[in-house]
């Protein structure tokens, strides 16, 4: 009987599980169908027309008048699978717009070519892709006015979060006759070569015990790189990352993942508990690389190493050889160790920046590869001196990549800074912690006791001999998982003010704006 049971609970389990895992996909994003328009691969070309593929999506549940706001959601350096369902639903809802998010070139599904040789990424930059959206904000609004039989422009409004809130702010910058103002979350606006204040800020939000236990980690890390590399690397099941800088770089931002994305307990808990307890800090570490990183973030290892981020073919792993180009072109934000009080490997610090950063670029992408002019990007848009109008800019406390935005409010750009323990990257559209995007990894147990059996599957339940009890998770967007969360919605708050506002003094005739 005792073996029915079990069986009976783990039937159950599976069911809610498919059920849940369903419910899950279905709700995380507002809408995935897809769109496509044929979009031009080079834009300044005054002879070349060729076109491409360029996807799109569109959510029109809470659109219910034919004059009512467009929100234009941008989307970044990453496959663009639908429209998330984070606290820009919330905004639709309130507006009642109709919201609509394109596909940066190259990334996803939208890629020109059929590989991404160096002679096929040379349309690849923010410049083309402002164009992009400029010419589907036309596209779209003339979609919708032969499907509604109207002439008039509807009211436009743009977000972004990192660096396609850069894109937001600058695409206000470029095409301010487009849009009534943009929301630029987390915005990197600044084009920065040595970005030690990354790191800096890094060390400040983990706080002093747990800073100091990651740089005596980050000491151990060097020392056991000299002595044994070999069963280090596999400590770390980073065994294919042949290059140390490449293995340095990964341990880094292994560690500023959970500081950027609102979840430094995740981080610093364990360790600093590890250090208590007199246990190896090394493998301590490799454990939370592992289980948090690797298996619940989801991170693909071997897009650390350059053999791999030199493969032109095209795979569900180009997003790193992409961005890589966009960083080794136009924006650097190098994230080298700060000369004192470092976290990151002193082997990446500013006087070897030339030694792993355009070492990287030039091995990845030969050696004409000049490095990224991050003059004439500032010079072209203006980085924190940025003088646009009508842009709101947003940046959680806790975020090492606020330094690379606009922190204080000018004419037409009012900042904020949302501060609590947990407010990292884009905590205003995404609420605390940025991380928790999915459920955790599937918890199974007997009994009292809970574990992972696999921290890549999803559920919404666990057993205890016959029961199914539910586990509750964070949803995205929810402020109430930030240590402050009356902080996010004062800005919340202040963004409604400022949206509402700016739709309604902006009025469009064509594609001029007043």
């Amino acid at each position: 009987m005792k073996k029915l049971a079990a069986a009976i609970s783990i039937a159950i389990l599976a069911v809610a599980s498919a059920s849940a895992l369903r419910h899950m996909r279905e709700t995380s994003y507002l809408s995935k169908e897809e769109h496509w328009i044929n979009q031009t691969i080079d834009h300044f070309s005054p002879y070349d027309r060729t076109q491409f593929a360029q996807r799109y999506y569109e959510y029109l549940h809470e659109f219910h008048s034919p004059d009512a706001p467009i929100f234009l959601i941008i989307c970044g350096e990453s496959s663009c699978n639908g429209i998330s369902n984070d606290y820009l639903g919330v905004l639709a809802k309130k507006f009642g717009a109709a919201v609509v998010s394109l596909e940066h070139r190259y990334y996803g599904k939208s890629y020109p070519f059929g590989s991404f040789s160096m002679d096929n990424l040379r349309y690849l930059s923010s410049k083309q892709a402002l164009f992009d959206l400029a010419v589907f904000r036309q596209y779209y609004q003339e979609s919708l006015n032969a499907k509604l039989n109207k002439s008039t422009h509807n009211p436009w409004f743009v977000f972004g979060i990192s660096y396609a809130g850069a894109l937001s702010a600058w695409f206000r910058l470029k095409f301010p006759h487009l849009t009534c103002g943009s929301l630029a979350s987390s915005a990197l606006v600044l084009a920065v070569y040595n970005f030690t204040k990354f790191d800096q800020q890094v060390g400040e939000s983990a706080g002093p015990e747990c800073k100091a236990v990651l740089q005596e980690i980050t000491n151990l890390v060097e020392q056991r790189l000299e002595s044994n590399q070999k069963e280090l690397k596999k400590l770390f099941n980073a065994s294919k990352l042949s290059n140390d800088g490449d293995f340095l770089y990964f341990l880094a931002d292994a560690a500023v993942t959970a500081i950027q994305y609102g979840d430094p307990d995740e981080l610093c808990n364990p360790l600093t508990e590890a250090k208590k307890a007199g246990e190896d800090l090394v493998e301590a570490y490799a454990k939370y690389v592992k289980e948090y990183y690797i298996d619940y973030i989801g991170v693909d290892v071997e897009a650390y190493g350059q053999q791999q981020l030199k493969r032109a073919k095209i795979s569900d792993s180009s997003s790193a050889r992409l961005w890589w180009f966009q960083v080794c072109t136009e924006v650097a934000y190098f994230r080298v160790a700060p000369a004192n009080d470092s976290i990151r490997s002193s082997k990446v610090d500013t006087r070897q920046v030339y030694a792993y950063y355009l070492d990287l670029c030039k091995k990845v992408f030969g050696n004409n590869m000049p490095g990224p002019d991050v003059n004439a990007t500032n010079l072209y848009y203006g980085g924190k001196d940025i003088a646009g109008s009508k842009i709101i800019f947003t940046n959680g406390s806790q975020d090492p990549w606020r330094h690379a935005s606009k922190q204080t409010s000018s004419r037409g750009m009012p900042a904020y800074i949302i501060k609590c323990h947990n407010c990292g990257h884009g905590a205003d559209m995404r609420g605390c912690p940025q991380s928790r995007l999915v459920p955790k990894g599937m918890l199974c147990g007997l009994g009292s006791r809970i574990w992972s059996c696999s921290s890549t599957a999803i559920s919404l339940v666990s057993f205890s001999h016959s029961k199914v009890l539910p586990v509750v998770f964070r949803v995205s967007g929810d402020a109430k998982n930030c240590a402050s969360p009356d902080a996010v919605n004062k800005v919340r708050r202040d963004i409604i003010t400022h949206i509402y506002q700016w739709l309604s003094e902006c009025q469009f005739s064509g594609v001029s704006a007043m």
